[in-house]
């Protein structure tokens, strides 16, 4: 900061007078502001209930009732976290990140008095957090950290996988953290042990967020920017499918329904239609007066942490809109044919699901024997596909055969070694 100085002074100081301008100067497509409160630099947002709770870098941790859209008022302040980045709520705790290398536990069961209850010093700048079980997941600058969390006034780091780029954010589920790295993309770490995370496949060349819904991650895609939806059934090999063009760091997402929601930084708010996977389209979008760096969502309603703002956005326009491309929900179940067919070690099989039910994949030998399951589970109507890998099996005939409600279909498989 003072190697630059008046510069520096100079560029906030128009940074603030342009968060000044009235939103209706603002360009937009059927979203709206509906109210707003003035913070020193929000980083992010999560939204539970009537109260938003907020990771300020000036402000430490900032909870705001926003049961009143119109009006949000603060209720509750941490102000002991300097430079807080990242956050999580579970249970009754907020993880918050230190952009100089921690987290912290903050106890808000009372949310007009929230309390520093445990720290976690960490040997790096820390940007995201994501909490599962008992651990907290950090995305920083040197990889991922897992911090065992249990006891919340004992924070304790058990694992770390370095993921030789820069960590940014953080997703987890099912045992797998989705790891957004800068120039290592979309990492998909095993983190079943905690205290020996692996990472079993990547994709993409750079990321920067990531949120998981389904089968699908949402990911902040930097080359070009844009917002990459991958298939993530398999989490060995995972399927980048479609995306969206943005305009500038797709900083955050939030996923509600059949919508994603970005915070485009110096584009502000994006409302992204995903019901087609292979083709999300934009339906809204809000040029925020400041940088849009955290967003989260309920209902119809968006909440920015917006560089010296927490807004608040009626989306519902932009919920109805119709897209140029609408999602084609499949009228029939089918199994398409795999590719490659004949294969060495591994194969795509791509199905098609006609209606929400359970749906199997599975492969079976030429004496009638089952030798793999692909999928078992509850699908939404949808086009889908699965990864079979055959490499510890010997050449010869298989057969998949997939069922979904009263619809069988069984393909064949020729395995080359």
């Amino acid at each position: 900061m003072k190697r630059y100085g008046v510069v520096v002074i100079g560029v906030a100081v128009l940074m603030k007078l342009a968060c000044l301008v009235p939103s209706a100067a603002q360009d937009s497509l059927n979203v709206t502001m509906v109210g707003r409160l003035e913070i020193s630099y929000p980083f992010h947002v999560v939204v539970r209930d009537n109260l938003a709770y907020v990771a300020a870098s000036d402000s430490g941790l900032l909870v705001i009732n926003v049961a009143n859209s119109t009006n949000p008022m603060l209720v509750g302040r941490c102000g002991s976290l300097n430079s807080a980045t990242g956050i999580c709520l579970s249970c009754n705790f907020a993880f918050v990140t230190n952009w100089w290398g921690g987290l912290w536990v903050v106890d808000v069961i009372d949310p007009a008095n929230p309390v520093e209850v445990g720290y976690c010093s960490l040997p790096t700048i820390c940007r995201n957090v994501a909490v599962s079980d008992s651990y907290a997941y950090v995305a920083g600058s040197w990889g991922l950290r897992i911090i065992d969390v249990e006891n919340p006034s004992n924070p304790v780091e058990v694992g770390y996988y370095n993921t030789l780029s820069g960590s940014v954010g953080v997703a987890v589920s099912n045992g797998y953290a989705y790891v957004a790295t800068s120039h290592g993309g979309l990492q998909i770490i095993d983190v079943t042990n905690p205290a020996a995370p692996t990472q079993i496949s990547s994709i993409m060349s750079s990321a920067w967020s990531v949120a998981l819904s389904d089968s699908y991650a949402y990911v902040g895609d930097m080359e070009p920017y844009g917002l990459r939806i991958v298939d993530i059934v398999d989490p060995i090999n995972p399927i980048a499918l479609g995306r969206c063009d943005l305009w500038d760091y797709p900083y955050d997402i939030a996923v509600s329904g059949s919508y994603a929601f970005v915070a485009n930084r110096a584009h502000g708010l994006r409302v992204i239609y995903i019901a087609n996977a292979y083709n999300p389209v934009m339906t809204g979008y809000y040029d925020t007066p400041g940088w849009a760096d955290g967003v989260d969502v309920r209902d119809n309603l968006a909440y920015v942490a917006d560089c010296y703002w927490l807004e608040v956005f009626d989306c519902s326009q932009a919920l109805s809109a119709p897209s140029d491309n609408p999602a084609r929900t499949p009228v029939t179940f089918s199994l398409l044919p795999a590719y490659p067919n004949p294969f060495n070690s591994a194969t795509r099989i791509s199905y098609s699901v006609a209606a929400a039910g359970r749906v199997q994949l599975v492969i079976y030998d030429l004496l009638g024997r089952q030798v793999g399951t692909l999928v078992d589970r509850t699908l939404a109507p949808g086009a889908y596909s699965a990864t079979w890998d055959a490499g510890n099996l010997s050449s010869g005939i298989y057969f998949c055969k997939m069922e979904a409600g009263g619809f069988q279909q069984v393909q064949k498989l020729t395995l080359l070694k």
